[in-house]
């Protein structure tokens, strides 16, 4: 807007002067908190609506709309993180998997700390990983503390799996080039327990269909999965190792050395349990 339209919009939205607000020695409205004018002249010879003068903002109204301004601007923020979590993952509890909840038992989280903070570069390289390791050592928590990182600042990611990708592709058969592309069009694609699928003759090329299309799509894929490196460097025949080759061009191995998690966290609650049971037993 030109000066002159702002004029016409504060005057059309003009507010009644405070109480403590005053008249200063050039005329114009000041105002009794900030002391700063509320009004400024118009350039000489100009005027509207037969006004000299309009309304101009002091400190304190200043603030008060950057206050206002930022909360609006968080709120529309909250929303769209909001929306592109809702979208993003298949499970309601891999909103919590993020870096702030932590429990810093996982050797490799630094990989995914360093992914998440560099990732302009790693979607211009086309950079993904492929996380491998024993079951419980921590890999789709890894994955999902990239993916809210990601989301937090409004970059869309989607974290599903085969089993999930399978059964909407069996429920969508006439639609199922579109969810391919679908898939293709979020900037990271995270597979989470893959080799977990069931490996029928059709399972195999919808996994390969996927797989292939986001190569071809030239986006980045992370992968978690409890298969070896030497599993996926030697397949058992050519319908895996066509989708393992893919894979391995398109991701980094992060072998997963740390221990069973879920493991520990089972023997942790047993060990509470008796430690309860022990002394209502003493009472």
């Amino acid at each position: 807007m030109s000066d002159y339209d702002n004029a016409i919009f504060r005057l059309a939205t003009e507010t009644e002067p405070e109480p403590e607000d005053y008249t200063g020695e050039d005329g114009l409205l000041y105002c009794g908190n900030c002391r700063q004018p509320k009004e400024a002249y118009f350039t000489e010879g100009k005027s509207l609506f037969g006004r000299d003068r309009h309304p101009k903002e002091c400190d304190c109204q200043r603030k008060r709309r950057e206050k206002q301004e930022a909360a609006d601007r968080e709120r529309k923020h909250r929303d769209t993180v909001e929306e592109l979590k809702r979208r993003g993952f298949s499970n309601t509890a891999m909103r919590q998997w993020t870096f702030e909840n932590d429990n810093g038992k996982c050797p490799q989280m630094d990989k995914a700390l360093f992914y998440a903070a560099n990732w302009e570069e790693m979607k211009a390289e086309n950079i993904g990983y492929l996380l491998w390791g024993k079951v419980g050592t921590g890999k789709s928590y890894f994955a999902g503390c990239i993916a809210n990182a990601l989301m937090e600042r409004e970059i869309s990611v989607c974290m599903t799996n085969f089993a999930l990708i399978l059964n909407d592709l069996a429920a969508s058969y006439k639609g199922r080039n579109e969810y391919i592309d679908r898939l293709c069009r979020f900037p990271l694609l995270i597979l989470d327990d893959f080799g977990m699928e069931r490996g029928t003759e059709y399972g195999l090329e919808q996994v390969y269909n996927v797989v292939d299309s986001r190569y071809r799509s030239q986006k980045p894929l992370i992968v978690t999965t409890n298969l070896t490196l030497e599993e996926l460097q030697h397949p058992e025949d050519t319908a895996h190792a066509r989708i393992y080759d893919r894979l391995l061009e398109m991701c980094c191995p992060v072998f997963f050395t740390g221990e069973n998690i879920r493991k520990s966290t089972a023997q942790g609650k047993m060990e509470r349990l008796k430690g309860l049971m022990n002394g209502k037993e003493s009472l």
